[in-house]
């Protein structure tokens, strides 16, 4: 998948609807997400974007993009995503997708992180 197309299907997770979520994360999804309970499989996660209203806006920044092995491709970025009448939503974040075939991907692996904020302490 060339890097254009895997940052519009990292963006349709975020803006798409619940039907295009069921078909783009695996049932083996794993993620961790800053909302309980924090922890999700791919069905739990599935669930809660069905209950949740898209985002309306995302952009992106510090996109990197991995291809470990054939069939693999690994995603980390910040995003910034913006729905009608919420304050911004700030993440880093990474995704893991796994070839199924030919041209159809699944999502693996979803994680996001809200900025941390730094105590000031040496560690």
């Amino acid at each position: 998948m060339e890097d254009d197309r895997v940052w519009r299907f990292e963006e349709s997770l975020w803006t798409g609807d619940a039907e295009h979520y069921r078909e783009a994360i695996d049932g083996e999804c794993l993620m961790v997400l800053p909302t309980p309970p924090f922890v999700m499989s791919g069905a739990q996660a599935i669930e809660a974007v069905a209950d949740t209203p898209r985002w309306d806006k995302v952009a992106f920044s510090d996109q990197r993009i991995a291809r470990p092995q054939e069939g693999l491709i690994v995603v980390a970025y910040g995003v910034e995503a913006e729905r009608e009448g919420e304050e911004p939503y700030t993440a880093h974040c990474t995704s893991t997708y796994r070839r199924i075939e030919h041209e159809v991907w699944r999502v693996v692996q979803h994680q996001q992180t809200p900025p941390l904020v730094a105590t000031g302490e040496a560690a």
